[in-house]
């Protein structure tokens, strides 16, 4: 059975840090590529980032320079390093995997929340 679990959300203060985890069972880790994805109350669901199997990443451009995406295959999970946290960084953050011909996988989503 595939599981994503994710952790690591909160609240946080405007300016402040969070670093999200992704731990993933049943799949073959190394074999996908994984994204953070969030959802705010009223809004689409967006990537945030991603990492393909090679490491290659890419950001949304609201948070390139503040975020960052990385993941370790000896442990089966990703992570999402998140700086310079903003009030509109407030949403449910959720991870998914992904390979060719494959269907994807999600995350039950953690809450995180910016705000003073």
């Amino acid at each position: 059975q595939v599981q994503l679990v994710e952790s690591g959300g909160g609240l946080v203060q405007p300016g402040g840090s969070l670093r999200l985890s992704c731990a993933a069972s049943g799949i073959s880790f190394s074999m996908y590529s994984m994204g953070w994805y969030r959802q705010a109350p009223g809004n689409q669901r967006e990537l945030v980032a991603g990492i393909s199997r090679g490491g290659t990443t890419n950001y949304a451009d609201s948070v390139k320079g503040r975020f960052s995406i990385s993941r370790d295959n000896a442990k089966n999970t990703a992570y999402l390093q998140m700086n310079s946290l903003k009030p509109e960084d407030s949403a449910v953050y959720y991870c998914k995997a992904n390979r060719p011909s494959s269907p994807a996988h999600w995350g039950q989503g953690t809450l995180v929340t910016v705000s003073s």
